[in-house]
């Protein structure tokens, strides 16, 4: 499982499915076909990027950009992928909040590159893959965590929570939120997993370093709070 999360909202079955193969060998890819879809997905704020078409059935992807920064206050970063090219679609676009914008047909490599530099500019993903927070240093390219200098040894999901919640310091996490990021909105599995891996999580920090970034907030969710 990837630590990263993108969102394509395209209705083009071939050009999504395209998108899907170009960006699943770095992160985990979710295709929404309509605006409807595409904008309720983005409000469950478990996507580290969207990609968003503009000529969308149902919503159009100027609306949908609009509401998730006016109304829902989403910084998510947003490649606006169109074939409108006019310059005033492009002004419009960035007006209502979209952060980059690929004109098709593009070249998967522009496209590769312009996501990892929204990226690292959002901070979901650092320098040569590395996501450091406080003492926290986290390598996404070997999967590996250090603390202070000492390897903290996780499992798999244990990993991914860790980076969901060093993705978003000091920021409220709901468990739904953690759970539809790290298992799925079809998951059988129970929502009390959550739990279980805070817990697991918790005691191997705190048997490696002493410290407890992991704050509950009761009814509400988790926040990692950066030290100092």
């Amino acid at each position: 499982m990837n630590s990263l999360k993108i969102l394509i909202v395209e209705d083009d079955a071939a050009l999504a499915h395209s998108l899907k193969l170009f960006l699943s060998e770095s992160a985990d890819v979710t295709i929404a076909s309509d605006g409807f879809e595409g904008q309720t997905l983005g409000e469950d704020e478990i996507y580290d990027l969207a990609v968003l078409d503009l000529m969308l059935p149902e919503i159009n992807g100027y609306d949908i950009l609009k509401k998730w920064r006016n109304e829902d206050h989403i910084d998510m970063p947003v490649l606006v992928l169109t074939a409108r090219d006019a310059l005033t679609d492009k002004l419009h676009g960035f007006e209502l909040g979209a952060d980059d914008y690929l004109t098709k047909p593009f070249h998967r490599e522009e496209l590769l590159m312009r996501v990892k530099a929204l990226l690292k500019r959002s901070g979901r993903l650092g320098k040569d893959s590395l996501l450091s927070v406080g003492s926290f240093v986290a390598d996404t390219s070997n999967r590996s965590v250090q603390v202070d200098g000492q390897v903290l040894n996780l499992n798999g999901r244990e990993y991914d929570l860790l980076i969901y919640l060093l993705q978003n310091p000091e920021t409220i996490v709901t468990k739904e939120q953690i759970f539809d990021r790290l298992w799925g909105f079809d998951s059988e599995t129970a929502l009390s997993v959550v739990e279980v891996y805070i817990s697991n999580l918790r005691k191997k920090i705190k048997s490696l370093t002493g410290q407890q970034p992991i704050r509950t907030l009761r009814n509400v969710g988790y926040m990692f709070e950066v030290e100092g």
